[in-house]
């Protein structure tokens, strides 16, 4: 017969870390999926207009956003009460805006820059002639394609 001999230490086995690697990289690839990136922080109130005729755009990486309306409460010390505009996450002036449209450009590929749309997303309540002076900057550097951005919702209960 044989014998059998029993293990008489307490110690514990050796905790295998062969599948360490896969759970890293399923919670990488969980992370990645679930992570939505930073839109811009608003400083501005953007009440945006009601239309009744609504298009969507395809490719939102091919958009670069003005927003114009007057700064919320928290910045209306700062910059009074007049309607401003602001690019990406601070606040500018309309003489900035070829320097921001050349650099939105100069960020996408050669054969991608016919296609950028130049997205305003402008409070009802803002200053037109400050929209007027945004279109004859964008006219200027050749900005020709402009979205007004609406508000979102269902477009049939503006029909009626």
């Amino acid at each position: 017969m044989s014998k059998f001999n029993k293990k008489k230490s307490g110690d514990l086995p050796a905790i295998s870390t062969a599948s360490l690697p896969d759970i890293v990289f399923m919670l990488l690839f969980f992370f990645m999926v679930a992570t939505v990136m930073r839109d811009n922080t608003l400083k501005i109130k953007n009440e945006l207009p009601s239309a009744d005729q609504v298009e969507k755009l395809d490719k939102k990486d091919l958009v670069m956003y003005i927003y114009v309306g007057q700064p919320t409460e928290r910045y209306q010390s700062q910059f009074g009460k007049e309607s401003r505009i602001q690019l990406n996450d601070k606040f500018a002036d309309v003489s900035d805006i070829k320097a921001f449209i050349a650099a939105e450009r100069a960020s996408k590929r050669e054969e991608l820059i016919p296609f950028l749309t130049t997205a305003l997303k402008v409070d009802k309540e803002a200053n037109m002639g400050l929209i007027g002076d945004i279109k004859q900057e964008l006219r200027e550097e050749n900005a020709l394609k402009i979205n007004y951005t609406t508000k979102q919702g269902d477009i049939s209960a503006n029909r009626k």
